[in-house]
């Protein structure tokens, strides 16, 4: 199932754990996929390299060309037990991420599980009491102080997803007259919800990589981007290649496999981005197939935190880790020292080079 090419998508990725930053965030473990795995001749009893090879069939077009490798290290075969690890803050990515509030496919969908190919439930928007929802996961964000520290705010391009995007971080109610265009207007998406301002918030990009399972669901349908940006005006849409929607099938349901694949290139893809704090707006499938990637060389409770299923919108931060180098952040808080320069060798290089100048004993 083809998928647009996102710039510097096919770039490998290496996670790691740790609760040694100043967040109680879990951080993303990469776990074996349910897909072929070579592993490398060096294995030591606490670190092993290992090299991720995805089929073709499970990787959009741009990354076919070549296979992705993903490095990992597992527990020690001592202990059983993962330590703390260090990293160095900006190879470091905080991400905030939430599901969409209830949709009224959820609804049905509770009621009778064929429901879900129901032509009604296109595109589904969000439920009044999902919209309540929204303004109870708003209050937290910004009481939390969350709301002051995102620098972006990613939604996959469903009605759902961009309203939960704009309710939670979006500004405040919009009034004719302001000179920026609005997140989303008024009762948009079958919604009796005022229009909503993209003043004193981040900005908004709709990317198709975090999709919900692609086929079969007209639920997880999107409508054209013609239709979506009347309603979303402030929302950036330039990532998305085709104005219809090309990648949703009705006669093939994405894999578990495949779906899981994408999120990882999606993982891949945010390591390339400057945003330091990112929230990121998607759906229950996509997180838990995603997320189930990661975590199998944690602990366990922390595997249970990072792929756990998601309630219609919850929020849950986590930290990835570019421990292999794959994005090119540079630190803004590291110093160098020396200024002004001045002698300062190490008591330890003292004592080398005392040892150094003494003269061994000798017999005249």
């Amino acid at each position: 199932m083809a998928l647009p090419a996102v710039p510097g998508s096919n770039l490998p990725i290496s996670l790691s754990c740790s609760y040694s930053l100043p967040f109680h965030f879990p951080i993303l473990h990469l776990a074996p996929f349910s897909i072929p795995i070579s592993i490398s001749s060096f294995k030591s009893r606490a670190t092993r390299r290992a090299s991720v090879s995805l089929p073709a069939t499970a990787l959009p077009p741009s990354t076919t060309s070549r296979n992705t490798f993903v490095c990992f290290s597992s527990l020690s075969d001592m202990d059983g037990t993962a330590g703390p690890t260090l990293f160095p803050l900006h190879r470091c990515k905080t991400l905030h991420l939430v599901r969409h509030a209830q949709g009224i496919h959820n609804v049905e969908g509770e009621k009778d599980h064929k429901a879900y190919l129901s032509q009604e439930l296109f595109d589904a928007h969000v439920t009044p009491l999902g919209w309540q929802q929204v303004d109870s996961l708003r209050k937290h964000v910004h009481a939390s102080g969350l709301a002051k520290r995102i620098e972006l705010v990613i939604a996959s391009p469903l009605l759902r997803t961009m309203q939960t995007a704009v309710g939670v971080f979006g500004g405040k109610e919009y009034a004719d007259g302001m000179e920026a265009p609005p997140l989303m207007v008024a009762k948009a998406g079958n919604s009796d919800h005022p229009a909503i301002s993209s003043i004193d918030c981040p900005p908004f990009v709709a990317v198709e990589l975090c999709r919900e399972h692609l086929g079969v669901h007209p639920c997880d349908k999107r409508r054209s981007i013609t239709e979506y940006r009347p309603l979303f005006p402030a929302i950036d849409f330039s990532l998305i290649e085709s104005d219809e929607d090309i990648l949703w099938k009705a006669d093939v349901r994405e894999a578990n496999e495949e779906l899981g694949a994408r999120g990882v290139k999606f993982i891949n893809w945010l390591l390339t981005r400057k945003e330091k704090e990112i929230a990121v707006v998607t759906h229950s499938g996509f997180l838990f197939h995603t997320l189930s990637n990661f975590g199998n060389d944690c602990h366990s409770v922390v595997k249970e935190e990072i792929s756990k299923h998601f309630a219609n919108c919850e929020l849950r931060s986590i930290v990835i880790v570019d421990r292999c180098m794959q994005g090119s952040d540079s630190s803004t808080t590291n110093y160098p020292g020396k200024i002004p320069r001045g002698p300062d060798p190490p008591s330890e290089v003292v004592d080398e080079n005392q040892k150094e100048k003494v003269v061994p004993n000798s017999s005249a």
